[in-house]
């Protein structure tokens, strides 16, 4: 059962609070404050949702109470109580912090709506800065996973530019973690508690993305029925991320320029400048100076990104890296399907390790989602693991590299065949097309080796 939210109601006359508390009790926890001093040291001591407080008291009047208790780091909400015709000191209270205000006499329904309306605001509030902590937490710096020096390289710069106003590039290949990355250094910014804003531009048609970034006035194209704020407008003060930069047309080049240049920019069909406050962080795949010399960037903008650049390394030049990471998501995917694992077997993690990664980061960490979820043991085994990894490994190789001593083209032959049978289950047709040998070409191999499965 949940308990009740609670209430302080404050008021000197005795008849007003217990008259309040006997029809409160039944939804809230209630407690009494006979003067304006009392009320403020229980908040100071004590938890509360919610604070309904009369306006005239001894001691402590209603508009300082409610301006002390404004200083809180987390207050409750408060709700002033007041004469008829006192509404102007009613709205003096809302402005030095009060939430609301009810006149007296007090009639119950009305209170009891005020009363209600106000703790759903104030649940919505703190269900919003616990979501917005969550995200803080999960794209904390120190939460990016990398001790191998090409990690450490960029997280390095990553901590030393985080703190400048420059626009930063982040480049490297799909799934690497750039917007991981964005986020990491808008939280260690002066700008963390202000929005985030990730636009994935590929993902809109080129004229959707025109409006989508910079807003459109009444009128500016069919259906534009209303005046609409971009995404660049709503993070005003805070970070916009722009991933696939390089899939961006000229028209919208033109103005992100502009906005970079002026820190200004027009909505579509407007020709009102809006000023703006944003850190912009590009992302891309593709290499912009090439796009520069085939006519398809401009040059003065692949400028105005490129002040600072990030390389995102690939998965495949950190495998030092692949343990640990394993490790991460193996927790995060046994907690969200609640499936106790204890682990990976050893082969399994050299599998990973192994492995090209063309996906990098995204893919390992939806392998590690699929073998939780398929897995029927509590330990991980090679069997777990995705057939196109699970395909590529070879554990005599794995240990050549280990050990230094290369393998004949003979052993290396034969174990990449015995890892194909393994693979199909001794299906030598499919072993064969795998290994892009014809069916006669590996039973010839196969008698050669005398490989027994």
């Amino acid at each position: 059962m949940s308990r009740k939210p609670s209430l302080l109601i404050a008021d000197d006359e005795r008849n007003t609070r217990e008259g309040l508390r006997r029809a409160l009790s039944p939804v809230y926890e209630v407690f009494l404050a006979d003067n304006g001093a009392r009320a403020l040291d229980m908040v100071l001591e004590n938890s509360f949702d919610l604070v309904l407080t009369d306006m005239r008291m001894p001691e402590l009047d209603g508009i300082s109470f409610v301006q002390r208790v404004a200083t809180m780091a987390n207050p409750p909400t408060c709700i002033v109580m007041t004469a008829y015709g006192s509404i102007d000191t009613a709205v003096a209270a809302v402005k030095a912090g009060a939430a609301d205000y009810i006149t007296k006499p007090i009639n119950l329904d009305d209170l009891e709506l005020v009363l209600s309306r106000n703790l759903e605001q104030r649940s919505l509030r703190t269900e919003n800065r616990r979501l917005k902590q969550e995200l803080a937490n999960q794209y904390a710096f120190e939460n990016i996973i990398g001790r191998s020096p090409a990690m450490q390289k960029m997280l390095d710069t990553v901590e030393q530019v985080a703190p400048a106003r420059s626009t930063i590039l982040l480049t490297g290949e799909n799934g690497t973690g750039k917007e991981v990355v964005a986020r990491a250094i808008h939280q260690l910014s002066d700008r963390a508690d202000k929005p985030f804003a990730a636009i994935h531009c590929a993902a809109l048609a080129p004229s959707l993305l025109q409006s989508e970034l910079f807003g459109h006035e009444k009128g500016a194209f069919t259906n534009a029925h209303e005046r609409r704020a971009g995404r660049l407008e709503a993070a005003d003060g805070g970070t916009v991320f722009l991933d696939e930069i390089g899939e961006i047309e000229q028209s919208v080049q033109v103005t992100l320029l502009r906005v970079l240049e002026s820190r200004s920019f027009e909505r579509v069909g407007g020709s009102s400048p809006v000023q703006l406050d944003v850190r912009l962080i590009a992302a891309t795949n593709r290499n912009l100076r090439q796009l520069v010399d085939e006519g398809k960037f401009r040059e003065d903008l692949y400028f105005r990104l490129d002040v600072i650049n990030l390389h995102m390394p690939p998965l495949r030049d950190r495998r030092e890296d692949v343990p640990l990471l394993l490790d991460f998501f193996l927790k995060q995917y046994m907690a969200e399907n609640q499936k106790p694992i204890h682990g990976f077997a050893p082969d399994v993690v050299d599998a990973m390790v192994a492995y090209h990664w063309p996906g990098n980061v995204r893919e390992l960490r939806n392998a590690v989602e699929r073998m939780v979820v398929m897995t029927r043991t509590e330990l991980i085994s090679l069997a777990d693991v995705p057939e196109q990894i699970r395909v590529s490994y070879n554990p005599g190789a794995t240990a050549a590299v280990a050990t230094g001593t290369p393998l004949t083209h003979d052993e290396n032959e034969r174990l990449l065949i015995e890892r194909a049978l393994i693979a199909h289950d001794g299906n030598r047709t499919r072993a064969a097309k795998q290994l892009g040998l014809s069916r006669r070409t590996i039973i010839r191999k196969i008698e050669k080796y005398g490989i027994t499965l």
